[in-house]
């Protein structure tokens, strides 16, 4: 038997939680450097650009993550989005944010 939506709700719930505190962590990694040096400057310019793309990463997970809950509340999650038929309980157990059934999923990374 799959996991409930409230399962899947809670889960998600967890992750956006996990989300949102990782990008705090990077905002004040970010906003704490202070170096003078121009060899430290140079690698934590490199650093805050691979922060810079973790915090965007973040970004976009956090914004499906929101979507999925709006269609918890909504009654339409494990539901395409774009087809509506039901997304298969391995696809959502990999995916629990996705919002399109694995045949929808591939035609939009074509």
């Amino acid at each position: 038997m799959g996991k409930t939506v409230e399962e899947r709700r809670a889960a998600l719930e967890a992750r956006l939680e996990e989300l949102e505190a990782r990008k705090r962590e990077i905002r004040e990694e970010l906003l704490s450097r202070e170096s003078r040096d121009w060899e430290d400057l140079a690698q934590e310019r490199e650093e805050d650009e691979v922060l810079e793309d973790m915090a965007q990463a973040a970004d976009m997970e956090i914004r499906m993550i929101r979507a999925a809950l709006v269609r918890i509340e909504e009654g339409e999650y494990g539901f395409c989005a774009e087809c509506g038929a039901p997304i298969g309980e391995a696809r959502l157990d990999l995916l629990p944010a996705t919002p399109f059934c694995a045949e929808c999923a591939a035609r939009h990374d074509h």
